[in-house]
């Protein structure tokens, strides 16, 4: 019983109930004009609600229409803050403008819908009410008060208990006529196909740009802070002044860099508008290279090709690349001897890191795998291929992408 009566409690369900209502508008006002509505016949209630029905196929034609009313479906079909209950469920109603002849046809059966079904609520409420009022009338001991479907006849003190009655069973009708109403309008009002496509591809690019981003601030700042921690303990382990102070420029020098990394992608967070600065290419490898010498390892390259001639975005990824790749090496295995051989071809860009095959419980204590699956996330965007395995006693990244 408490669930029966549950609707009387929620706003929602006189929202929905006066969002039908304001659909009876449009019969009764035509009505006035023909067929009038002084004691109006079965058949002229039918002409009543008939005859609005070409003016709602006309303004459903209109693609503003279909955003109106979106809006009111969403304000007071839906639950929201004045219906009392947490609702964070999206309802599923589309507020845009009619964008195909699909729309404004789904659009015009919404319309005849909410008129026809506001045209029968309003007919139900005035029974119902006018049934109350002649209970109540009857308990007061005047039977004539009104004139319902049902002739209430006498006077007696069990009116008092059925006059609520019909107000109770035309709340619950509005609460299950709302409900439909809610469904309909999910239904006629939702996103259509062409919606739903673009909503998606809004969706993707926000994943593809967070992506993105986490991959640029994993690749600067893990480069960075593994550059910090290599070169800081072997400086350490080494005792010795000179190499101590090549160390901590080393480390102020990759700081600094990464520093400019981090700001030009908080620029882009911050969607500021101001340009937000190039991005190092392949031509700048020798950087990266320089830097995982001063940590130790012994870094040995061969270029073949000119990288400046490289497309930009190939050149910038396959920088992010090796930088990777680098520090991956050292944060796994240490200052070891590193082989990098990139190789510029006609139609492809191919780039190789060897070094010794770490301790396999090395690579789990550090946490490896995600620096891996971003080099292959990046190669996939660009429509290469990057993979990575052991390869004669040795760790061997192979990147090759197209131009």
């Amino acid at each position: 019983m408490p669930g029966l009566l549950l609707p009387l409690t929620r706003a929602v369900t006189y929202t929905r109930w006066l969002h039908m209502l304001v659909g009876a508008i449009v019969p009764f006002a035509c009505a006035t004009v023909y067929p009038g509505l002084s004691n109006p016949s079965p058949h002229h209630l039918l002409l009543v609600a008939v005859l609005p029905i070409p003016l709602a196929l006309a303004a459903g034609m209109v693609p503003s229409v279909r955003h109106a009313e979106g809006l009111q479906a969403r304000l007071m079909l839906f639950p929201g803050p004045h219906a009392r209950v947490r609702h964070d469920e999206d309802p599923g109603v589309s507020t845009i403008f009619s964008a195909s002849w699909t729309d404004r046809a789904r659009t015009g059966a919404w319309l005849i819908l909410r008129l026809e079904t506001g045209l029968a609520l309003a007919l139900v409420t005035n029974t119902l009410l006018t049934l109350a009022l002649s209970l109540a009338g009857a308990a007061a001991g005047e039977p004539g008060l009104a004139n319902p479907l049902l002739n209430v006849s006498g006077a007696g003190w069990v009116y008092v208990l059925l006059a609520p009655l019909p107000v109770l069973v035309l709340v619950m009708v509005a609460a299950g006529a709302g409900a439909l109403m809610a469904q309909a309008a999910r239904r006629l009002l939702g996103p259509s196909v062409t919606e739903r496509l673009a909503e998606l591809e809004k969706r993707t690019e926000r994943l593809l740009e967070r992506n993105e981003i986490a991959r640029e601030l994993h690749d600067t700042l893990g480069h960075a802070l593994t550059l910090a921690v290599v070169q800081a303990g072997a400086a350490r382990a080494a005792g010795d002044p000179d190499f101590t102070d090549r160390a901590l420029e080393a480390i102020e020098e990759t700081g600094r860099a990464a520093l400019e990394d981090l700001d030009r992608v908080l620029l882009v967070l911050r969607d500021t508008g101001q340009p937000a600065g190039a991005r190092p290419a392949l031509d700048e490898a020798g950087r990266l290279l320089d830097s995982a010498r001063s940590s130790g390892a012994q870094v040995e390259a061969e270029v073949t090709g000119p990288l400046e001639h490289l497309p930009g975005p190939v050149s910038r990824e396959a920088y992010r690349m090796l930088q990777e790749a680098l520090t991956n090496v050292l944060r796994h295995a240490g200052p070891v001897r590193i082989g990098v051989r990139i190789t510029v071809e006609a139609t492809r860009l191919r780039l190789e890191v060897r070094n010794p095959a770490p301790d396999p419980a090395t690579v789990a204590s550090t946490g490896g795998g995600r620096g891996l699956r971003g080099i292959r996330e990046r190669a996939a965007l660009l429509g290469g291929k990057a993979r990575a395995g052991q390869h004669g006693g040795h760790w061997l990244l192979h990147v090759d992408l197209p131009l």
